[in-house]
């Protein structure tokens, strides 16, 4: 199949625009929407910081790469990779690996903080003391507080994510399931700045998985290439298999969730303007109650206490 804007040989059938794209054609075709998205997002003055979440894996890797090549001119601009280390020992040491070797080759400087020093417990340690759990509802919490607090610490101005455009409509989905309204109207990407909460921006996202994993593929960008052993544990799966099937019945159905909750979004926001947000008497971080999540499910593994290690944990 020959590309439909060249004559080479097409490399992806972008489904729901019925187009076939070569090489150079898909990585452009990626790259514009990507800056597009960016501009969208935040009007960069020169001089800020951007720390970008970086697991190892496609997306927060391609968001890396992308961010590099777009401030290419702009030597003002610093861009630090940071990898939140859970201490999942079957899992993470492997990404935080990939995002080393890669923030090495950009160019940009890399800093690792684990869940020990932020929460005091691996999710090793948290899904062995309460393995009844859903870990994903431990790692959110922790994950969110590591990496705003790993910001802090660097001086960023933001914080660039990976979330792609599966991702998105994924967590519209399950706001809405939910009836969270709330939650749904402070999705990212942030456009307001609210004291010790640093802003995140998501370039991928109205970028497709696949053509993420494609992009990377294709411009040599390493990754790891895994998922999460905690994972199929995680409701978001349900949601993600939900989504594939509207898609394959109806190509272009992520794109019309993500556009149709950014036309409802300033009347949400309306509704559900920033909270007043207070200092955590624990840790000191932000959150609109006396004590942050992150700090309530600390306490709530340490009451668990530690698991019976007389029996081989599975």
């Amino acid at each position: 199949m020959k590309c439909d804007r060249c004559s080479a040989a097409a490399v992806e059938w972008i489904r729901y625009s019925g187009e076939h794209l070569c090489r150079d054609h898909f990585l452009g075709f990626v790259e514009r929407r990507a800056k597009r998205e960016l501009r969208s997002q935040v009007h960069l003055r020169g001089q800020e910081r951007i720390a970008i979440g970086m697991s190892g894996g496609k997306d927060s890797s391609t968001t890396a790469a992308l961010l590099v090549e777009f401030l290419r001119s702009r030597s003002e601009m610093e861009l630090i990779g940071i990898t939140i280390d859970e201490g999942i020992a079957s899992y993470r040491p492997a990404g935080i690996d990939f995002a080393k070797r890669l923030c090495a080759r950009l160019g940009i400087e890399h800093r690792v903080l684990a869940y020990q020093e932020t929460s005091g417990h691996t999710m090793d340690e948290v899904v062995a003391r309460d393995p009844e759990s859903i870990p994903c509802s431990y790692c959110g919490p922790f994950r969110r507080q590591a990496l705003n607090r790993a910001a802090v610490e660097v001086g960023a101005d933001y914080v660039a994510t990976g979330l792609n455009l599966d991702d998105t409509a994924q967590s519209i989905l399950m706001n809405v399931a939910r009836g969270d309204i709330e939650k749904l109207a402070r999705l990212g990407p942030h456009e307001s700045r609210q004291p010790g909460l640093v802003p995140r921006i998501q370039p991928l996202r109205m970028i497709p998985e696949k053509e993420v994993y494609l992009y990377a593929l294709l411009r040599g960008i390493e990754f790891h290439d895994a998922t999460c052993p905690y994972a199929e544990r995680a409701q978001r799966g349900r949601f993600r298999e939900i989504l594939h099937r509207l898609e394959e019945e109806s190509p272009g159905t992520r794109h019309a969730i993500v556009s149709g909750y950014d036309q409802m979004r300033p009347l949400l926001q309306s509704a559900y303007p920033p909270a007043t947000l207070n200092a955590c008497a624990r840790c000191g971080e932000p959150t609109v109650s006396t004590v942050c999540k992150a700090c309530e499910l600390r306490e709530r593994i340490e009451k668990i206490g530690a698991p019976d290690v007389t029996e081989p944990l599975v």
